[in-house]
């Protein structure tokens, strides 16, 4: 569907007409007629404001469904489900990956799925192992075989699903190209590995970046503060124009810059982005 269609979907799902959709975001209802009909493009602020409404990621409002099939279809597969129920601290461990896509889900099972288009023996030499002790789990990826760092991150895509309602404190290792979170609520989210670019879309807290790389982090939606933690790097941070966040830089010899996306910018970025939810 394109983005009026699924605008006009999401509505209508949640009940709403136009006049009540417009006044929900602070617009006019001529505004919501335009982008239902493809004729008017909402700025940034309308574009959170929507995605917060429908309780839906931006690029699942602005990817167009064959490109994020075609991103998201893989031959080879392994996938694993783990039921909890209760608040646990998470520690994971991933190891090597070219793209890892962790998302806060409305469920009660940690979803991971390993994928290649590749990796014949993704299911034989990759095996993930949990351990569930009182209020925590470990989980690790363990690699056999051939399989070397080099290899998974460039062959690797893995998705990560957690149960938003048990997402206590969440800490991720993993060294990758491409790391997206995805609507992750909680009070502390830490990253430690060395990962090039990093995707915010949605949620809330405190995230820390534990990364040695020069990395671009991009902000599509965020509350909360986002802290850098690096030694000798220089990264930059796109955000939209006018939103509000924090930034705590920390490490020597740390540089770390700001960019302002505008709306067409941002909205060709998400076109173009290869890390997505399924």
């Amino acid at each position: 569907m394109t983005f009026e269609e699924k605008l006009k979907h999401y509505r209508k799902q949640a009940g709403l007409s136009q006049e009540k959709m417009a006044e929900l975001i602070g617009v006019s209802r001529q505004a919501v007629t335009k982008w239902e009909t493809g004729t008017g493009v909402p700025d940034i602020s309308n574009l959170i404001a929507i995605s917060e409404l429908f309780q839906v990621s931006l690029d699942d409002l602005l990817l167009d469904e064959k490109m994020a099939k075609a991103q998201t279809d893989f031959i080879y597969n392994s996938s694993t489900e783990y039921d909890i129920d209760r608040l646990k601290h998470f520690d994971i461990k991933l190891g090597g990956a070219k793209q890892v896509i962790v998302k806060a889900v409305n469920s009660e099972k940690i979803k991971i799925r390993l994928a290649s288009n590749t990796l014949k023996t993704v299911a034989e030499e990759l095996k993930l192992k949990i351990d569930d002790v009182r209020n925590k789990i470990d989980l690790d990826i363990h690699k056999s075989g051939k399989l070397t760092e080099a290899v998974l991150k460039d062959e690797l895509t893995i998705f990560l699903y957690l149960p938003q309602k048990y997402l206590g404190k969440v800490e991720l290792e993993v060294n990758c190209k491409q790391l997206k979170l995805s609507h992750i609520a909680n009070d502390s989210f830490e990253l430690d590995g060395k990962v090039s670019e990093v995707t915010i879309d949605g949620g809330q807290g405190e995230i820390e970046l534990n990364s040695n790389l020069d990395m671009m982090v991009t902000v599509l939606a965020h509350k909360g503060g986002i802290a850098l933690n690096q030694i000798s790097s220089t990264s930059t941070i796109q955000v939209p124009a006018d939103y509000p966040f924090q930034a705590v830089k920390k490490g020597i010899a740390t540089r770390m810059t700001f960019e302002e996306m505008a709306s067409r910018q941002r909205i060709s970025l998400l076109k173009r982005l290869k890390i997505i939810s399924s």
